[in-house]
């Protein structure tokens, strides 16, 4: 077991500097991570699972014990976790909507065109890869996670994920319009 640090032990005791310093490392690379694995809706669903995610592990950081490095991993975890349930109860209660709501063509929506298309050339680019390799990639290329903290967070080894993400980029080198 290893030893809490400084910003660990101090989110533990309330310092809410060590919580803004937990969230700046690790907030942005989880939304992008769980944007990537829920593709329905998934800024608005990635948006709840990270605050989910949050506020979970609010409440169980008396049981981590690490660094705020291995902590990005714990997070992840309780993400995937949260993640798969939304996933299993989205599907029981699947409904249908019980009015029509009008669009009107005239008014513009504005929002983040880059940013969507960027998201849709990273997804159909990974598209070809099993959902396994696909979760890997993401997390170490995309995310940028290290091998340990993408294994932790995706519930597997760390001989899984580098196997996982060699063939995942070999295929992607092999891939046409990709390189």
């Amino acid at each position: 077991m290893s030893r809490d640090d400084d910003v660990i032990a101090a989110a533990k005791d309330g310092d809410p500097d060590a919580w803004r310093e937990l969230y700046r490392a690790h907030a942005g690379r989880l939304l992008v991570w769980l944007e990537h694995r829920s593709p329905a809706d998934a800024m608005t669903q990635a948006e709840d699972l990270a605050a989910d995610a949050w506020l979970t592990a609010a409440g169980k950081l008396a049981d981590f014990h690490g660094s705020s490095d291995e902590f990005a991993g714990w997070l992840f975890g309780i993400a995937r976790k949260l993640a798969a349930n939304a996933r299993r109860s989205s599907g029981r209660r699947r409904t249908s909507p019980s009015e029509t709501i009008a669009y009107d063509a005239d008014v513009p929506v504005a929002g983040p065109e880059v940013r969507v298309a960027g998201d849709d050339w990273v997804r159909s680019a990974l598209h070809p890869l099993s959902p396994r390799e696909r979760d890997v990639v993401v997390c170490t290329e995309v995310v940028g996670l290290d091998v340990a903290t993408a294994a932790e967070a995706l519930g597997m080894s760390h001989v899984a994920v580098r196997v996982a993400r060699h063939r995942a980029l070999k295929r992607l080198r092999g891939s046409p319009g990709l390189v």
